[in-house]
């Protein structure tokens, strides 16, 4: 930018010339120099501050801006390989080939705790249509580190596949089990005092706990009165008694974090490094379900979705939807499955020619692949136009 600034300091005088049409300007009568070579003060210092303005604008530029910037990532079949090995591998149970493609989408986050961004890299990001800009504390709570950051997408990330093989079994009846574990008390609730980290639920008011749906539904009956809760603390279990409180949502807890524990009847793992957090569960469901059923759920077509999932089967939403749709579009895929609750975000932002139908449930999502897949048409099934 100094250079420019001198060119163009030199080209505002360079009209004196010698030429028919040139015209050599007066006399400065007070020096005898020609008033063209003369620069007053006064021009001097608006090209200076002109100057310094320009060289602060542009190192401004440079400097971290607090904001993050989401982009179209990559793509990874869940039915494919990566890095020449399955995506999904299965041990223990019959497979059986699969072909076309299920892809989990991403998005590139830059910023915040992954390292900053420039003012200039958000403005360029502002002009692409396919990025998205938000404020650093819109995605991340002050202070979060980026190594707090790659723990919780890595967290996320392996209960995301443990409930995607939960859900996937439990669409194909295939039998499992899951313990309830305490992971945390909240202060002030009915489990304060009587539960301890590590005690495992077994049964409330003499019923099973198989899992979070059994134990929701037994809280609830109790309508808040005492319930005698069995649990297996170091090995051996004791009774205790426990009375649920109503919540926000008019459901009964007795307010304890909960960490699940499966026990699958074979080996389901998923090779995936480098890619955090829990949104691409139903596609692994979706994957692990193509693998363990005769046929081809795909037909050879080319899906891409998105979407939490739960042991139950029912889809969550997640972020950067907008961007996943443009990223699924990219690599080719025909057709995507967006999470029922993300639609306000799908409707009017869905890139041309690609189908989107919007899922609630893990049955939701198969029904929409096998009918799609078949040569079936998407006006019976999900649609984020008609919710917008």
């Amino acid at each position: 930018m100094g250079q420019w600034l001198v060119r163009s300091s030199n080209d505002d005088h360079s009209f004196a010339g010698t030429g028919p049409d040139s015209q050599v300007p007066d006399n400065d009568p007070g020096t005898g120099q020609p008033q063209s070579r003369r620069r007053s003060p006064r021009r001097r210092a608006l090209l200076i501050a002109g100057g310094t303005a320009v060289v602060l604008g542009g190192a401004g530029l440079l400097l971290p801006a607090p904001y993050i910037v989401e982009s179209p990532g990559p793509t990874f079949n869940t039915i494919g390989e990566i890095s020449s090995s399955p995506l999904i591998s299965v041990e223990g149970h019959e497979t059986y080939p699969t072909t076309g493609e299920l892809d989990l989408t991403t998005v590139y986050v830059a910023g915040g705790p992954n390292g900053g961004v420039s003012m200039a890299e958000v403005l360029a990001a502002w002009i692409n249509p396919d990025d998205a800009v938000l404020p650093v504390d819109f995605v991340y709570p002050p202070g979060t580190t980026s190594g707090e950051v790659k723990e919780e997408n890595a967290a996320a990330m392996t209960s995301s596949q443990e409930s995607a093989v939960a859900a996937a079994l439990a669409q194909l009846d295939i039998p499992f089990t899951e313990e309830l574990s305490v992971a945390g008390v909240m202060e002030g609730s009915p489990a304060e005092g009587k539960l301890e980290n590590g005690d495992i639920l077994l049964k409330v008011d003499g019923k099973p706990v198989e899992g979070m749906d059994s134990l929701r539904q037994a809280l609830n009956e109790t309508g808040g009165d005492a319930a005698d809760v069995t649990v297996r603390r170091n090995g051996e279990e004791q009774a205790l008694s426990i009375s649920p409180e109503v919540s926000d949502a008019g459901t009964y807890q007795i307010g304890a974090y909960l960490s699940i524990d499966y026990t699958f009847p074979f080996d389901v793992s998923i090779a995936l490094e480098n890619v955090g957090g829990a949104s691409a569960g139903t596609m692994f469901a979706l994957g692990i379900i193509d693998k363990l059923t005769p046929g081809e759920l795909t037909n050879g077509q080319h899906f891409a979705g998105t979407g939490t999932i739960d042991a139950a089967g029912n889809v969550g939403p997640i972020g950067g939807i907008e961007q996943k749709m443009v990223g699924a579009k990219n690599s080719g895929a025909q057709y995507f499955l967006a999470p029922e609750a993300n639609c306000r975000e799908v409707a009017g932002n869905i890139p041309d020619d690609l189908v989107v139908v919007s899922i609630a449930t893990l049955d939701d999502a198969v029904t929409a692949v096998e009918t799609l897949a078949g040569g079936g048409s998407a006006e019976g099934l999900g649609s984020c136009t008609d919710d917008a």
